[in-house]
């Protein structure tokens, strides 16, 4: 598969990030009046919009992160000194795994300004994270989120693990070891990438249920969904890096040993227009583009660090055509998935509607920022 022109790249991206910046607030009080049935599709309000500090807006920073640093310079930086200045004077929402995702741009952002305020903020939260987050079994971060219609409530999600943490949580524990040199931080963050190996990978397929219950002893409805995959293939990338040679050979090529398969599982699931189903293994699902946005991410990365051979690199540039094939001319990216809680089977993942989200532009920036 033939590469994207680098002038088509750079233009889609532009149109992205600028519709991503302009997608305005989102919508708490609209939550209290929407009925389960709607919530139950991805119809929640708190997700669409970029002004709003949860894990959609959380990821939309990263991507815009991401793209920075491939360009080199700091111009997104006065976009993103507004964000983090509008939502600390609203007043942070509870503390859980999803409105954990906006510290990972914040860290960055706090260092190289030299913002103590910002960087004692991470410093707190790593430490809540590590102390004070409910642990599953086996000290699992429970996947607790925040409540729909109250910003400052939980859903705590008792005894459950997703695959979401990794990309939400764990990337900026690590994260914050590394730049600390804080061996719990560092350590926890490993044990949390291993223990979710260890209950989401499945051995058969090599692909990653959504999530794990202590309480059934299931993984509720046994689906692999294409943006849960995707999370950790793409996330599991940026971990490796983040740790460098921080971590023991062994683990690391343990960790590396699963990517791989996974990528391999993923590679059959391919469509023939380059995107995934979002039950990747029921092609009656409609096609997703964030997900599939970030497993070319991924698939990039692993090429150009030498973990994949380069038939994934044609399979991740079928991929970042049929991406930008779904980027209309507002810059809009089509065909995302909304935001999807836990599935008791595959239907649930086949009904939630589409709609424009922060996160679908910010994995569409990070798949063009690789294809860079």
């Amino acid at each position: 598969m033939a590469q994207v022109d680098h002038t088509a790249l750079l233009g889609n991206i532009e149109k992205v990030v600028r519709n991503m910046m302009e997608m305005g607030d989102a919508n708490y009080e609209e939550d209290k009046t929407t009925g389960a049935a709607a919530i139950k599709q991805g119809l929640i309000a708190r997700d669409f919009g970029i002004m709003e500090w949860d894990w959609p807006q959380g990821v939309g920073l990263y991507g815009l992160d991401i793209l920075q640093r491939c360009h080199g310079d700091n111009r997104y930086d006065t976009f993103l000194a507004h964000w983090f200045t509008a939502n600390i004077k609203k007043g942070l929402p509870s503390r859980n795994i999803n409105t954990t995702a906006p510290y990972l741009t914040l860290l960055g952002f706090a260092r190289r300004t030299g913002n103590k305020e910002y960087e004692d903020m991470c410093i707190r939260h790593a430490d809540w994270l590590l102390r004070e987050l409910p642990k599953t079994k086996e000290g699992g971060f429970q996947h607790v989120t925040s409540a729909i219609g109250d910003r400052h409530g939980v859903q705590l999600n008792d005894g459950e693990m997703w695959i979401d943490t990794l990309f939400m949580a764990v990337l900026f524990l690590a994260k914050m070891g590394r730049t600390y040199g804080r061996k719990d931080w560092q350590s926890e963050a490993l044990k949390q990438v291993l223990v979710h190996i260890k209950y989401l990978y499945d051995i058969h397929t090599g692909l990653f249920f959504h999530g794990w219950s202590f309480n059934r002893n299931d993984h509720f409805g046994g689906v692999f969904w294409c943006r849960g995959n995707s999370w950790f293939t793409f996330g599991i990338m940026d971990y490796l890096e983040i740790v460098g040679d921080t971590i023991d050979e062994g683990v690391r090529d343990y960790i590396i040993d699963t990517y791989k398969a996974q990528v391999a599982a993923l590679s059959k699931c391919q469509s023939s227009s380059g995107l995934w189903h979002t039950v990747l293994t029921d092609p009656t699902s409609y096609e997703e583009v964030s997900g599939s946005a970030a497993i070319a991410k991924g698939m990039l990365k692993g090429v150009k660090l030498g973990l994949l051979d380069e038939s994934h690199a044609s399979l991740a540039w079928k991929a970042i055509s049929a991406l930008i094939g779904n980027i209309d001319n507002n810059g809009t990216v089509l065909n995302v998935s909304a935001g999807t809680g836990m599935g008791h089977d595959a239907d649930h993942y086949k009904n939630i509607l589409k709609a424009p989200m922060a996160y679908g532009q910010s994995l569409a920036l990070a798949a063009l920022a690789e294809a860079l």
